[in-house]
């Protein structure tokens, strides 16, 4: 396999992205399936839901980076508006939202090592998504939703700061979790 040729900025984007990913998976070093999967804070998060969730979000993104808004989609069921679902009361709830709440969470099967590959698996992905497109200003428009604004577009560039942050935000909180875990700093 040849080694690709990345330019200073993708490399840089990149490379931010990867010393994100390295300060959240440090979190869990050491820690077993049920530390994993512990509250250890008023909040329902636990270290193995937020690399669960990162993974998921990075992937979506990249998703839409190539395909745009198809990637994202959020349609609602017959009769359930975004007030019902927002409110908790919706009738029935739309897959992809049950999909969301799922990736914060520990499901039976979920293992240490299973959430770390497939996070290794979407940063192979997404590096390859990077090194292939043809240009980081490429738009798309975002998908109809109420945290979106109308009209919005997003260039690839913006998605993989977007990334960035994203994980660097859940780096802080994995922190804050690991540490009231056992006590151990993961910096």
């Amino acid at each position: 396999m040849t080694a690709t040729i990345l330019d200073a900025e993708r490399a840089d984007l990149l490379e931010a992205l990867d010393t994100v990913r390295a300060a959240l998976t440090a979190t869990v070093q050491g820690l077993t399936d049920e530390q994993l999967d512990a509250h250890p804070t008023v909040s329902e998060l636990s270290l193995g839901g937020l690399i669960k969730h990162v993974a998921s979000i990075e992937e979506m993104w990249l998703r839409f980076a190539v395909d745009g808004p198809s990637a994202m989609t959020y349609d609602l069921p017959e009769g359930v508006t975004w007030a019902d679902l927002g409110a908790g009361t919706a009738r029935e709830f739309p897959q992809w939202a049950i999909d969301h709440q799922n990736n914060f969470r520990m499901l039976p099967g979920d293992t240490l090592a299973g959430i770390l590959a497939r996070y290794e698996q979407v940063a192979a992905r997404t590096r390859e998504i990077v090194s292939s497109i043809p240009d980081l200003s490429a738009t798309h428009p975002l998908p109809e939703a109420p945290w979106n604004p109308p009209g919005a577009v997003r260039s690839v560039r913006r998605v993989l700061t977007h990334v960035i942050a994203e994980t660097a935000q859940h780096a802080g909180h994995a922190d804050i979790l690991r540490e009231s875990i056992d006590g151990q700093k993961s910096t």
